[in-house]
Order: structure tokens, then C-alpha cells, then sequence
């Protein structure tokens, strides 16, 4: 980010200032700080290396590092922060984490393929937790899919204490390993790599040791409505915070547009995304759209996905369980990955081959979000989680999503920093922010009238005077 320098004085004269020339300098002080309390337009958060508008936007404060090609020499991440990092064709790259005994720890890893990249529906990303004897605790793996389209994809692995679990439960030192499988080595483009690490404290008691047997599997009644326009974020670190209702925006081929939805303890989220038709082009795109629901660790949940003919099209989630601490029990992503409370995210993504037969676009994209249930009391943690509040939703939570505020640090809740888990609590919320220095920036202004009110009157009065001097 660029840094604006300013000369105090800059314009004004630095010797024989008169009490007008202060008061000038007064006037013109307030009215920059009037400005500069003014809610300013959010910069284009893209952060790619290509500098492409429809480009991922990495977190603005994620800390560099390099990946170790093994153990020895792996980088240690901190709970709480936000990585950025590379992958290049092939290859496998460890990050330390510095375990306690008792709490839970995420990983996740965005890959995010850097222009020129081509891809096939069976390259994907595998992120893995190992114990310093080599076990594997957990591993996830993420595919680019059918639509054979560059695109950021995210997978996910924990270190679990809880009872269930075997292994990997002592303190101690643990490594993350995020490992590329890709079959298109023609072109070794490098992926960059968003790596998130999230710690969850035990429960005060012993909850359920198995998942919910019974809830409502039926498919739910589609949201109906008038659509309000709301611009889908760019990457995690920007999704746009939507919450019950019916969404529009634009889309063009190659473009993932990210939502966060915020689902309480108890809630049951069920989302459709429809692409409207198009009076040009001909032919027909297998698997031209496609949606991932992401859950608050950015753990992969479930997808799906369209193809295009011209004419309107849509996917929607099949029915997923209520969220209960137990699911973490289930067998399966789609029942286990629904174990939090907070932020869920939906990435959208328009395959690139849609340009080759029906434009660049942009398409008409229409998202129907349902967030059913009564929210429940969760499960008592024994200390906080790192990031703090990140498995809970609040009424900030609810009042962004209300409103479809957009942030332009990122959507979560780091517990510190301007990280972008931090934009919904530092200042009240975003929204709450943005109100607050709307406040300041009219006082501010009226301050700046006033004073120049009273330097008119100020001088007006001085003439005078100074016009009975001479006459007498």
C-alpha cells in the first residue's frame, strides 16, 4: 500500500503569517481531517501477482514466508494469522505448528493458480497435519473440478484432542503439509497459497460421541423475492457478508466471486445459485458454473455445479444437517464439516470456456440464500479460541449480514491486528465502524464550516476597523 506524505505548511507562507493566514491554515487543517475521517472507497482488494481485475484477493496483512521442503526447516505459524505463501509444480512444502495438548488445530490452504496456469478436473491440492513421528493426523484434498478451469480452491486438515480420537494428541511439535497433484506439468506455473491456521479449545464437558442421527433432510422451499444487488468479494479475506434472501450480481468467465453467510449453533444453511440466460453464443458448456461452501476454518464442505446452454441454469447444495458440535463424529465432509458456528462461505465460479462460445461476459447471477432453524446454545469452551469469537455469531454478525456490508480488511475474526478475521469485531463491526467515522467526518465538516463562517465575519470585522484607522 502506498504511504501519502505530507508537508506541514505546504501552500502557506512560513514567515509574516497574519491571524487570516492562521486562521486559514486552521480552516484547511480541519477540512483535511474532515476528509480524512470520510469513509473512503475501498482500493481494489485484488493482490495476484498478474494484476488481473478479476484476480484473488489475498489478506492485506498475511505474512509472507517460504514453505520448507522438510521438516527440519519448516517455519513455525501462529493461531490467529493469516499466511501467504508458494507452490511450485509438484512439490511438497511443511509449516511447524507448536501444539498444546488440549485444543483443536485447522489448516487450510487456498491455492490460487498465477496466470498462464492450465489445469485439469483431476489437479488438485492435498493439505495434511503430522505428528513429529511422521503420523498422519488428518488430510484433506480439493480438485479444480469439471470445469478444467484456473480457479482458487481450498482444502483443509486438523490435529483433534477430543474423545473419538486416537493419535496425535500429545504436545509438542506438528507440521502442516500442503502438497500440489497436478498432471499439466507442461506449464510450471506456480500456485500461490493462502495458509490460515485456527486453534478451537476443548468443550468444558464432554459432549456427544456421535453425530445427530435424525434432521430435516428434505429439500427446502426456495427463497423467493425481490433480488437486491450485492457485489460478490474477491477471495476469503473480502467475501461479502449476505445473510437470508435473494442476491444479484454480475460474473464473468474465469471469475469466483465469494459470500459469507453467517449459520448459528442449530441453524440449517441451504443455498442455490442460478445463471440467467444469454441471447448469444451457441453450444453447450458441460460444467460451466460452479458453487464450494466453505465452513469457518475455510474447511471444504460441500459443491455444485451447471452447465450452460445460453439458457438459464442453476445448482444448489444438497440438504446439509443442522450445525452441531457432534458432527464432527459423522463420516463424510458434508455432515463433518458442519460442526461450527459463524462465518460459512460460498465461492462461485464461472468456468473460463464459457468465453470461447458465449463472450466475455458479464452473465446475470442470482444467488438464494436460506438460513433455517432457531439458533441454539452451543457448547461451553473451556478457554477462547484463536482467532477470539471465530466459532460464534453475534449481533455484529447479524446486523453486517442484514445490511450485505462489505469489508474492505476481510471477512472473519482475527483477534488482533488488521487482520481479516478482525473486521467484523474491531470498532463495533464493520458496519459499526463505518457508521462511527461517518459521525466523525460530519462533525468534522461542521467544525470546518464553522470556522470558515467565523473567518469570514473574522475579516469583514478587521476591514473595518482597519478602514476607521485611515479615515481618521
Amino acid at each position: 500500500m502506498r504511504k501519502r506524505r505530507t508537508e506541514a505548511g505546504r501552500g502557506f507562507p512560513r514567515r509574516g503569517r497574519t491571524p487570516a493566514h492562521a486562521a486559514v491554515a486552521l480552516c484547511a487543517a480541519v477540512a483535511l481531517g474532515a476528509a480524512a475521517a470520510l469513509p473512503a472507497r475501498a482500493a481494489p482488494p485484488y493482490a495476484a501477482d498478474d494484476g488481473s481485475p478479476d484476480a484473488y484477493a489475498f489478506a492485506r496483512d498475511a505474512r509472507t514466508v517460504d514453505g520448507a521442503r522438510g521438516t527440519t526447516d519448516a517455519v513455525r505459524l501462529d493461531a490467529g494469522h493469516v499466511y501467504r505463501s508458494a507452490l511450485p509444480p509438484g512439490a511438497k512444502r511443511y509449516y511447524r505448528l507448536d501444539l498444546d495438548a488440549s485444543a483443536n488445530a485447522y489448516v487450510s490452504a487456498t491455492a490460487v493458480p498465477r496466470a498462464g496456469a492450465r489445469v485439469s478436473s483431476s489437479d488438485g491440492l492435498k493439505v495434511s497435519v503430522q505428528d513429529a513421528d511422521g503420523t498422519t493426523c488428518s488430510s484433506g484434498t480439493s480438485h479444480f473440478g469439471p470445469t478444467q478451469s484456473p480457479h482458487p480452491i481450498a482444502a483443509w486438515a486438523s490435529r483433534e484432542t477430543g474423545p473419538g480420537t486416537y493419535g496425535c494428541k500429545g504436545a509438542g511439535a506438528y507440521y502442516a503439509v500442503v502438497e500440489r497433484r497436478d498432471l499439466t506439468a507442461a506449464l510450471p506455473v506456480d500456485w500461490d497459497l493462502e495458509l490460515d491456521y485456527v486453534s478451537e479449545p476443548a468443550p468444558r464437558r464432554a459432549g456427544a460421541t456421535t453425530p445427530p442421527r435424525t434432521w430435516n433432510s428434505g429439500s427446502p422451499e426456495p427463497v423467493l423475492g425481490q433480488a437486491a444487488h450485492r457485489a460478490g468479494g474477491a477471495g476469503f479475506a473480502t467475501a461479502s457478508a449476505v445473510g437470508q434472501g435473494v442476491w444479484q450480481d454480475g460474473i464473468k468467465p474465469g471469475q469466483t466471486l465469494f459470500y459469507k453467510v453467517p449459520v448459528d449453533w442449530g441453524q440449517q444453511l441451504s443455498a442455490t445459485v442460478e445463471m440467467g440466460s444469454f441471447a448469444g453464443g451457441d453450444g453447450y458448456v458441460g460444467t460451466a458454473l460452479a458453487m464450494s461452501l466453505y465452513n469457518p476454518v475455510r474447511g471444504y464442505v460441500d459443491d455444485a455445479d451447471a452447465g450452460y446452454s445460453g439458457a438459464q441454469t442453476s445448482a444448489s447444495l444438497e440438504p446439509l444437517p443442522p450445525v452441531d458440535y457432534a458432527n464432527r463424529r459423522a463420516v463424510g465432509q458434508r455432515a463433518g464439516g458442519m460442526r461450527f458456528a459463524g462465518w460459512y462461505y460460498l465461492a462461485v465460479h464461472l468456468g473460463a470456456p464459457v468465453a470461447e462460445r458465449f463472450g466475455d461476459g458479464p452473465f446475470g447471477l442470482t444467488l438464494r440464500v436460506r438460513v433455517g432453524g432457531t439458533p441454539v446454545p452451543g457448547p461451553v469452551y473451556a478457554g477462547r479460541s484463536v482467532p477470539r469469537d471465530l466459532f460464534e455469531v453475534t449481533a455484529t454478525d447479524r446486523e453486517e449480514a442484514a445490511a450485505g456490508a462489505e469489508t474492505a480488511a476481510g471477512g472473519g475474526k482475527h483477534s488482533g491486528g488488521s487482520s481479516p478475521h478482525a473486521a467484523t469485531r474491531v470498532g463495533g463491526g464493520a458496519a459499526g465502524g463505518t457508521r462511527t467515522m461517518r459521525m466523525v467526518a460530519v462533525g468534522g465538516i461542521g467544525t470546518g464550516s464553522a470556522l470558515v463562517l467565523w473567518l469570514g465575519v473574522w475579516t469583514l470585522a478587521a476591514r473595518r476597523r482597519s478602514r476607521r484607522r485611515w479615515a481618521g
